[in-house]
Order: structure tokens, then C-alpha cells, then sequence
């Protein structure tokens, strides 16, 4: 039968890294079952025998104070693992060990692995992990997760734990819980002990009940009595800051335990000279910022050859494929299909799939490297106002260049609804193709008078933020649940390039096939109701739904056309000019106009003509704060692993841009 082994840790303890390294290829992404919680499973195969692999949130502790912790203790508790490997950050052990803590009492076989060994190494830190194995009772593992050699004693290891089946120490650690005076320890052991379970002890039990877990309290009350859980519910309500002592008592079971087997410098460590400007409050942000655009800037040499290598694909092989199918004598429409579709969603794809490797090589790089702790600590109270961490304002940076890598950027965030929060928010920033082509109809439209649009966008979109952040963010990330910073600034490293490369080629490849069948769906529709076996426009379906809709469109300020445009700015901003010449000067079908590249002659002489100027200016708005494009939707459903919410951030952008052009054009009938 197939053994599954758990991953439980704190966020950046290297779960992932150590999932990614295990599994590589061989894992999906969903949602566990009721919950907007993101779910990792994967397999790997050692010495002819397969293992499940299973990924569980990022978490500080096992209450239950999120969605996360829950699941994580939920699983664990149930005995849904054969094996549980808890991680701790060798470099930061004492703070790391506090999980490991919460686990005493959870008859679960476990493993220790202390990640990133070779950077406590370079701190100075002699850890013993024979030491604290005899204390523990459990296999601790000297590990660095970034290093391939050293998965094949890992699993040596894993697979010895899977069949010795050892429990953590419980009896031993129990003295720590009952010499505190201010806990009712023994009398609330003895109560829970007739709903114990052969996974959860009557000290595992007891400790929750002192923390007044309700979620424990529930489960303890259906294995009870009527006489001894009211008992129970007498004596922790008495309990005042039961966490608190019972925290209290955690810390003192690492202190003692790191005390015997850790062997640290005696010398304090003192922030380097590039530290105190790296977390200073008046200097730290302007850093973080110059850093994000050079990164931008790195990212983009790295990923334009890609990028190109997707831009060239239409005009190499469109011409040759429509010859072919010529001459195979294939209906028109067929060959229509083929030449023009085919070339573009390959197009599109590889255009995606090379920005965003290029992120996730920089990302990579700057988070092992241990500076994006310090950008996060800077940004930290900014981003808390939006219910986000402070890991998030590299997500926004990027989205200045591209919504694609601000959406890939959010990996960074622990808690998945401020992940998802985050990436809502980056649809909110004007990427740089929308930068490159609002300019242009400003200019178009109002002249001298255009910079004052341009500011009005860039001040709207801090206002878009905040309504977002209103609309989703109570459901995505209430209050009780957000997750802020708890976090030591890590030792800078050099980082495991060959490490970061496999990753970095892993995604790509997983967000090329992704992007492809997004991209496909909608392209096909849009080719269907824009296709015209003539190459007028007028004969195509897309025209005559626009004729059919155009007395509702002018509600907000939009002609049939602008409202093609605008339907076209969803799926490429630099579409909106290709489309306007189209319909505006008949250069060229509405398809090629959307995914190829259309001339816009005489467009600064036409346009004024027959679009007034609040209607020019509703138009703006409205393109601007569309979504942003269809490869940032294939990317989102990508990172969310979540179809609902990714319609729901669409449609939510698609009604917000009507209603903000419906407000800007009756502002601007008065103003113009």
C-alpha cells in the first residue's frame, strides 16, 4: 500500500523547496475540500517503491486561528499520514522549533529535518542533532533542501521512520505543563482522556482545552459526558490567557532542548551597514523600490529572447501553414482557423511563459539570496492597511511591468486568501503595456491636456486598490484570519543556482501547457464571432452584436466600436489601437487587429472626429482598469489553482471598468 508522508512547518522553513525536490514534475494543485485553501500532492518513487507527498499550509503553530491551521492540524490529527516531517530553519532554531512543540502530544510517527544547515554553518552554530534526537525521541535530520545530493540519505532516512514508526516524546515534555502553576494541567487531562483518540493524547487535548481552542472544545465535547464537559467548560473558562502559559511552557521545552544540543556564538549580531538602510523607515523604501525596477529590468533581458522567439512565431509560420492548407484545398474557414489562431496561441504562450520564468528566476534568486525579508519588513505596516504582509509590495512593483509577473510575485505571501487578495489588487496597476498605449489616445485626444489624464490613472489606481481591498477583502482575508509578519531577517546567502534553474524550468514548462488551453478557449470564441469569410466587418457576428448592444453601451459613454476595443483591451492592451484602426479605418480584420499587429494611420486625424472627448475620456478609463489581459487571467487561475475566483476578479474588473466609464463620460459631458 501506498505510504503517504506529511510536510508540516513554519512559512519558509523550506517545504517547498523540499516538495518541488521530491516530487518534481509529478504534483497537482487544488483546493482542500470546502476550504479557499491552496492543496499540494505529489509522488515520487525510491527503491521501486511510490510514495504520496503532501504538502500542508504553511503555518506557525497548530491552533486554530486560520483556514490554514485548521487543515493542517485536521489532517494531521486524523491520521490521514503515514509519516509526518516537521522542518525547522536550522538558522533560526529557536523561533523555528515552536511547531515542533505544538506537535507533542499528536501520536503521529515524525521526523525532525533541520533545513538550511549550511547557513547556521556559516553563523557559527554547532547543532547536535544526535542529541536532540535522544531527547526527542524522534529521527532529526542534518538537511539543506537546495542541495540534490542530498536527498538520497533523506530518503534512506524516511523510509527507515516509516517502518520504526517512532512517536515524539510526550511523558517527558508533560513536567513543563504541570509544574506551571497557573494551569490546571492534570484535572484537565483526566477529564479529556475519555475522548482521546489513538492519534490525539488526553496532552495534546489537555494543552488545547488551557488554550480554549474551540475546535477542540467541540470535538471533546461530543466523545464527553454531559457532567464532565460541563466540568471541563468550568474549568478552562477559568483559565485566563490559558496561550499565553501555555506558551510560556513551549518556549521553555525549546530553550532547554536547544540549550543541550545547540551550540551558538556568544557575540550578538550587529545589522550591517547595508541592513540599517535596508530596514531603516526613511531609507528602506526607496532601496526596495530601486531594487523591484532593477529586478524588472534584469527580468526583462532575461526573458526578452523568449519573448521574441513568441513574437516571431505568426509571421514564420502563418504564411506557410495557410499555403499548405491551400493547397490541400481545405474549406476557407478551416484554413482560417489554422493559420491565424493557431500561430497567435502559441504566440501568446510562449510570450507568458518567458516573463514569467524570468520572475520566478529573479524572485528565486532575491529570496534565497535574504533580501526580500527585508523589502517585506519595510513594507510591512503599508501593506497591513490593505489587509496584506509586507511581502506583498513586490508583487505591486512588478505589476508596474507586467500583471503576470505581479501575479507570479504573490508566491512569496504565506496565507493563501492575502495571496489571493494580493493578486485581485495587482489586476489594479496599469502594466506597461497599458502605459505604452493610454499615453497614445491621451495624446490623441487631448494634446498638451493628456499628462493631466495620465496623473488622474496613476492617482485612480490607488483608490481602485482600496475599493478592492473593501470588496474582497472580508471574505478573503477577514481580520481574525490575516497573517502578519512574525519573521527573524535572515543571514544573506549565496543562493543554489542549480536549484533555482530546475524550479525556474519546472514552472515554465507548467505555465506554458496552462496558458495554452486558456488561451485557446478564448481565442476560438473571439475568432468565431469576429470571423467574415468577405473581411468585412460588417458581415461578422461581433458587428452585428455590436450594432444590437451599442443603445446599452452609450449608457457608459461607448459606441459599438470603443466597446470592440474595449472587449479587445481584456485580451491584449496593446490590441485597443489595432481594433480602433480596424473599425475606424478599415485597415485590417478585428481578429488580426486583436492578436497580430494592425497599423494605426491617420488615427490622430480620425478619431477626434467621431469620438467625442468624454467619450475619449470614459474610454480611457474604462480600458485602463479592464482586465488586464488575457494571459494575466491565465495566469491568476495559474497561481489561485481556483477557477471561481478567477472569474469572480474578472468579472468584478469587467463590471468596475463599465460603471468607472459610465461615471467619467457624464463627468466629462460637463466638463467638455
Amino acid at each position: 500500500m501506498k505510504k503517504t508522508i506529511a510536510l508540516l512547518g513554519q512559512p519558509n522553513s523550506g517545504k517547498s523547496t523540499l516538495f518541488n525536490g521530491l516530487t518534481g514534475s509529478h504534483q497537482h494543485v487544488g483546493n482542500w475540500p470546502g476550504k479557499t485553501v491552496e492543496k499540494m500532492e505529489g509522488s515520487f518513487t525510491y527503491e521501486n517503491e511510490e510514495y504520496t507527498l503532501v504538502d500542508l499550509p504553511g503555518t506557525y503553530s497548530l491552533s486554530a486561528n486560520s483556514d490554514e491551521e485548521i487543515i493542517t492540524r485536521d489532517y494531521i490529527a486524523d491520521g490521514n499520514a503515514d509519516l509526518v516531517c516537521i522542518l525547522a530553519d536550522a538558522s533560526q532554531l529557536e523561533r523555528s522549533l515552536f511547531m515542533l512543540t505544538d506537535f507533542i502530544g499528536l501520536q503521529v510517527p515524525a521526523v525532525l529535518i533541520l533545513n538550511l544547515m549550511d547557513v547556521a554553518t556559516k553563523l557559527g552554530k554547532e547543532i547536535n542533532p544526535a542529541a536532540m534526537e535522544e531527547q526527542l525521541g524522534i529521527p532529526v535530520i542534518p538537511f539543506v533542501a537546495a542541495d540534490k545530493s542530498q536527498y538520497t540519505t533523506l530518503l534512506k532516512t524516511l523510509k527507515k521512520a516509516l517502518a520504526a514508526k517512532k512517536l515524539l516524546h510526550t511523558d517527558y515534555y508533560k513536567r513543563y505543563f504541570s509544574s506551571e502553576t497557573q494551569l490546571p494541567y492534570f484535572a484537565v487531562k483526566e477529564l479529556v482522556s475519555d475522548c482521546a483518540t489513538s492519534f490525539r493524547s488526553p496532552h495534546w487535548l489537555a494543552v488545547k482545552c488551557m488554550e480554549n481552542d474551540k475546535n477542540v472544545l467541540t470535538f471533546c465535547k461530543a466523545g464527553l459526558s454531559k457532567e464532565k464537559y460541563a466540568a471541563l467548560t468550568a474549568l478552562t473558562r477559568d483559565i485566563k490567557r490559558g496561550s499565553l502559559y501555555t506558551g510560556n511552557c513551549k518556549f521553555a521545552i525549546i530553550h532547554d532542548l536547544t540549550k543541550a544540543a545547540v551550540n551558538s556564538p556568544t557575540k550578538k549580531p550587529v545589522l550591517s551597514k547595508f541592513d540599517r538602510i535596508a530596514t531603516s523607515r526613511i531609507w528602506g523604501k526607496p532601496l526596495a523600490i530601486g531594487v523591484m525596477l532593477l529586478s524588472f529590468a534584469v527580468a526583462m533581458i532575461f526573458a526578452m529572447p523568449l519573448m521574441g522567439v513568441g513574437m516571431a512565431i505568426p509571421s514564420l509560420i502563418s504564411e506557410p501553414l495557410y499555403n499548405i492548407m491551400t493547397s490541400l484545398k481545405l474549406p476557407p474557414m478551416l484554413i482560417s482557423l489554422i493559420s491565424q489562431l493557431v500561430p497567435n496561441i502559441i504566440s501568446f504562450a510562449f510570450s507568458m511563459c518567458g516573463f514569467v520564468m524570468a520572475v520566478t528566476f529573479i524572485f528565486s534568486a532575491m529570496e534565497e539570496i535574504g533580501y526580500m525579508a527585508r523589502m517585506a519588513f519595510v513594507f510591512d505596516s503599508l501593506m497591513a492597511k490593505l489587509g496584506l504582509q509586507g511581502k506583498s509590495i513586490c508583487a505591486f512593483l512588478m505589476g508596474f511591468g507586467c500583471t503576470i509577473g505581479g501575479a507570479a510575485g504573490t508566491r512569496v505571501i504565506d496565507n493563501w486568501g492575502q495571496r489571493l487578495l494580493a493578486i485581485a489588487l495587482v489586476w489594479s496597476v496599469p502594466c506597461a503595456a497599458t502605459w505604452a498605449v493610454m499615453p497614445t489616445l491621451a495624446q490623441i485626444f487631448f494634446g498638451n491636456g493628456a499628462v493631466i489624464v495620465l496623473i488622474s490613472l496613476l492617482l485612480f489606481m490607488f483608490v481602485m486598490m482600496a475599493i478592492t481591498a473593501k470588496v474582497f477583502g472580508n471574505t478573503l482575508a477577514p481580520k481574525e484570519n490575516r497573517v502578519g509578519m512574525i519573521m527573524e531577517l535572515p543571514p544573506y546567502h549565496k543562493p543554489k543556482w542549480g536549484h533555482i534553474i530546475r524550479t525556474t524550468l519546472s514552472k515554465g514548462v507548467d505555465i506554458f501547457w496552462r496558458a495554452i488551453k486558456v488561451i485557446t478557449v478564448v481565442s476560438v470564441v473571439f475568432w468565431l464571432l469576429s470571423y467574415t469569410s468577405t473581411g468585412n466587418v460588417e458581415n461578422s457576428i461581433i458587428y452585428n452584436i455590436g450594432i444590437f448592444i451599442e443603445p446599452f453601451t452609450k449608457l457608459f459613454g461607448l459606441s459599438w466600436q470603443t466597446f470592440m476595443a474595449f472587449v479587445a483591451s481584456a485580451i491584449s492592451k496593446e490590441a485597443v489601437l489595432g481594433v480602433l484602426s480596424a473599425l475606424y479605418t478599415g485597415s485590417g480584420d478585428v481578429f488580426t487587429a486583436t492578436f497580430g499587429t494592425v497599423g494605426t494611420a491617420d488615427l490622430n486625424v480620425i478619431l477626434p472626429q467621431v469620438i467625442s472627448k468624454a467619450e475619449a475620456l470614459a474610454f480611457i478609463f474604462a480600458c485602463t482598469f479592464n482586465m488586464p489581459c488575457l494571459v494575466a487571467l491565465a495566469s491568476t487561475h495559474r497561481e489561485s489553482h481556483s477557477l471561481k475566483w478567477t472569474v469572480r476578479i474578472a468579472l468584478y474588473y469587467t463590471g468596475m471598468a463599465l460603471l468607472l466609464s459610465f461615471v467619467v463620460y457624464h463627468i466629462g459631458l460637463v466638463v467638455f
